[in-house]
């Protein structure tokens, strides 16, 4: 009977620890539709925070007048030169104000209604790198793939 009853005990493993990387940077944003819920990590928040940057006319924010991109203060202007080193130097200094990133290889252009600005990003605690590519619509205002 003492043998039976040895062989109907069992005996749980023990929990495998898995080590978790920790979230880095921890934000919320409601129009973001990555994850559910208004939760936001690392770089899906590094990148909403660069995109409320340009979604700002620059002067727009209360307290903050240098905020924004001046983009949108040009999209009906005639697309010359020295217009575009200005969208260059504003979108670098956009993403190099964000101690998280690293802007390379800016390039602006026109397409029918707007302007199309397209940037290597270098997420500098990861050290991964991708192309943005945003383009400020006349009619539809910003766009990012």
């Amino acid at each position: 009977m003492a043998n039976s009853l040895y062989n109907k005990i069992v005996i749980p493993a023990a929990p495998v620890k898995t080590e978790s990387v920790p979230q880095a940077y921890r934000g919320f944003s409601t129009i973001s539709t990555v994850s559910e819920g208004y939760a936001l990590y690392d770089l899906e928040l590094i990148k909403q925070d660069l995109l409320n940057n340009f979604h700002v006319r620059r002067g727009e924010r209360l307290m903050n007048p240098t905020f924004g991109t001046v983009i949108w203060d040009l999209l009906f202007e005639p697309m010359t030169e020295s217009l575009k080193e200005n969208i260059i130097t504003n979108v670098n200094e956009i993403i190099n104000m964000d101690p998280r990133l690293v802007a390379k290889d800016v390039i602006v252009t026109t397409y029918e209604s707007g302007i199309q600005i397209e940037a290597i990003l270098t997420y500098l605690p990861y050290n991964i790198s991708e192309a943005m590519q945003l383009r400020f619509d006349q009619s539809n205002g910003l766009m990012s793939t």
